[in-house]
């Protein structure tokens, strides 16, 4: 439930920060908006470890380098959609972003790349991502 409960947090200030972007953007720009997104995440993100202070702060010779790049991909992120809301609109952004990560993910899981547990996806979850896709292009029209 707890899980679950954090999934639609994250997924509703998803939407409102790309939301905020592309208002943000309109006034300043795309990168800026990113910088000053991403530079305001970071000082919330501080704060909230210097009180909770929860984890291995020392542990971080063991992450892979490659996974400390991550920061990166939320650039990228920011830029693609505020610059698809710009436009398509926020619905189909969403609607998109969704589909990507769920499309994403399955391939993550089938292929247990990441060093995530290898899932067998099966009929059901092939109709799932394709009702999703069929609903987008509803919304489209």
């Amino acid at each position: 439930m707890r899980g679950s409960l954090f999934a639609f947090l994250g997924g509703t200030l998803i939407t409102l920060q790309g939301v905020a972007n592309s208002r943000i953007s309109q006034d300043i720009g795309t990168w800026q908006a990113a910088t000053i997104t991403h530079f305001t995440g970071f000082v919330t993100a501080l704060l909230i470890l210097f009180f909770v202070r929860g984890g291995k702060g020392h542990s971080f010779k063991q992450v892979k380098p490659l996974y400390l790049i991550g920061g990166t991909f939320g650039a990228i992120i920011i830029f693609s959609n505020v610059t698809a809301i710009h436009h398509i609109g926020v619905t189909l952004t969403i609607s998109a972003i969704l589909i990507a990560q769920l499309s994403l993910t399955f391939l993550i899981d089938s292929n247990g790349w990441f060093g995530v547990v290898k899932q067998k996806m099966q009929l059901p979850q092939f109709i799932g991502i394709g009702m999703m896709i069929a609903g987008v292009v509803i919304l489209r029209f």
